[in-house]
């Protein structure tokens, strides 16, 4: 049974939303913060009441592991743990997911996707520390140069990202093929960014072409999922978790998450570079409108 679509006679709603990110990062958790893990997901209501030793006896695990699978979530520590959780219970923020059927009606389906994707979109909202945006932000704006390095979906958000940030001004690339980003990575060096974007984090290629870029030197952003094989590479990983299974669909909340998250580097990016962006952007504005049927100037 996926740990993460618990039978909801267990699990109310509200602890739901912080379940889910458990159970989405339990495959990339140590054999003993997986023991953690398991103890959260079949009594959540315990855990909230219990003290750090009292989970780690019940797990069978130290009490210093107790607060590795915290740091795994993104979390600072056992405290923060609890009050994520006592949060959702008092806010009663949830999106119970529900699938998506064969006989669902064209009405039923769009109402579900849509709810899926703005449920989706909350709850990523409040995953990602400011501080992280504003390091990764930064480092962007100052870049000597920025790829953007992604497989199947993803790549498709590397290359929306790289349209974003060219039309800033930046010397923007963008990779979906592993071999391309590969011989690419090998050519970067030291004041250049890689954002690796990954639904799963763990695809070989793109962790072998994030392992070259950064050994040539070039600083590492990614767009991940907690506790991930990549986001541990990462010099900044932005970490999103996103309850969406991938293995009949291709990653659609997931590809809304990451999309939405590149349009706020770029919006930070184009804030932080002030007025000396502005004059660059209407030229870029004025050249489109010369293209459209009834706005020319």
């Amino acid at each position: 049974m996926n740990p993460s679509r618990m039978n909801s006679d267990h699990v109310t709603e509200p602890e739901a939303e912080l379940l889910r990110r458990v159970g989405l990062i339990r495959p990339s958790l140590t054999p003993a913060e997986s023991k953690v893990a398991d103890v959260v997901l079949a009594a959540p209501a315990w855990v909230l009441r219990s003290a750090l030793s009292a989970v780690a006896a019940r797990a069978g695990v130290s009490d210093p592991t107790v607060i590795r699978f915290c740091r795994s979530l993104g979390l600072d520590g056992y405290q923060t743990f609890r009050l994520r959780l006592a949060q959702s219970l008092a806010t009663g923020a949830t999106f119970l997911h529900r699938d998506i059927a064969a006989t669902d009606s064209p009405a039923e389906l769009t109402s579900k996707v849509f709810q899926r994707a703005t449920r989706t979109l909350q709850d990523v909202a409040g995953q990602i520390p400011a501080d992280r945006i504003e390091t990764a932000v930064a480092m962007i704006a100052h870049a000597r140069r920025v790829e953007f390095y992604g497989l199947g979906s993803s790549g498709i958000v590397a290359a929306d990202a790289r349209h974003k940030f060219f039309r800033l001004g930046l010397q923007a690339m963008s990779y979906s093929d592993s071999h391309l980003h590969a011989m690419a990575a090998t050519m970067l060096g030291r004041g250049d960014v890689v954002v690796a974007i990954s639904s799963t984090g763990r695809t070989i290629d793109l962790m072998s072409s994030v392992e070259i870029a950064r050994d040539a030197g070039a600083s590492i952003i990614g767009i991940v999922p907690p506790g991930s094989p990549i986001a541990r590479l990462c010099e900044v990983p932005l970490e999103i978790s996103v309850d969406e299974d991938t293995d009949v669909y291709t990653p659609m909340t997931t590809r809304l998450a990451q999309l939405t998250l590149i349009d706020v580097l770029s919006i930070g990016v184009a804030l932080k570079l002030g007025p000396s962006l502005t004059a660059r952007l209407e030229r870029a504005r004025d050249s489109l409108l010369a293209k459209r049927i009834g706005e020319r100037e």
